[in-house]
């Protein structure tokens, strides 16, 4: 009973809240893909992401601190909260000022990193990845099994390595891609519990706007 009772509380501690900052073994990358999220979500929130303007294909959703199990999440940290202006400059590749906030109150408290040094790592992140060009060039939406478009990102990224991304789906949309990196951003093996590869076979991907 003994050794049950610490598993619980060892299993519990790994997604708790309030940790302290700095302390995690790697990142979690994670893209999302726009025009599936704006069909199932943001369209009846009435969000500026999903204008036609913007364009959007793979966004940033986060850069997020991993344990080799679990991960922190809502830190405790001397950092100061970014201003409206650094969220506002993450738009471009986030979609939102609001989702950049919030990425930083979840994640990047927990990183040890000043607000904008977050931000400015979470840009190279994502600009270390190459978005395969396939999907900027879909003009219509498709079924296809969510493993073509790991495929996609593995041939565009000859660094990365099958153990160190995963593509997950919501329902039978595909949702993000997730690429794990070190603490210099450097693909890195993901923990057990990163790797949970969507294996739909008709998964849908919407067309850019």
């Amino acid at each position: 009973m003994r050794w049950l009772i610490l598993w619980v509380l060892s299993a519990v501690s790994a997604f708790a809240d309030g940790e302290k900052a700095g302390q995690f073994d790697y990142y979690v990358l994670s893209l999302s893909w726009s025009p599936n999220w704006c069909e199932t979500t943001g369209d009846a929130r009435g969000e500026d992401q999903c204008s036609p303007r913007h364009d959007h294909g793979w966004i940033l959703h986060g850069l997020w601190p991993q344990y080799q199990y679990g991960w922190p999440s809502y830190c405790r940290t001397a950092e100061a909260p970014p201003s409206r202006q650094m969220t506002a400059e993450m738009a471009d590749i986030q979609g939102s000022s609001g989702l950049a906030w919030h990425q930083w109150k979840k994640h990047g408290t927990c990183t040890g990193l000043s607000a904008q040094n977050y931000f400015d790592l979470s840009r190279e992140a994502y600009d270390s990845v190459v978005r395969p060009e396939v999907f900027r060039r879909l003009d219509r939406t498709v079924q296809l099994p969510a493993r073509v478009v790991e495929e996609a990102f593995l041939k565009a990224n000859p660094n990365l390595e099958r153990d160190m991304l995963t593509v997950t789906c919501s329902g039978r949309y595909i949702a993000e891609v997730r690429i794990c990196l070190s603490n210099s951003l450097k693909p890195v093996p993901c923990g057990r519990d990163v790797v949970r590869d969507c294996r739909t076979e008709d998964a849908l991907l919407y067309a850019i706007r």
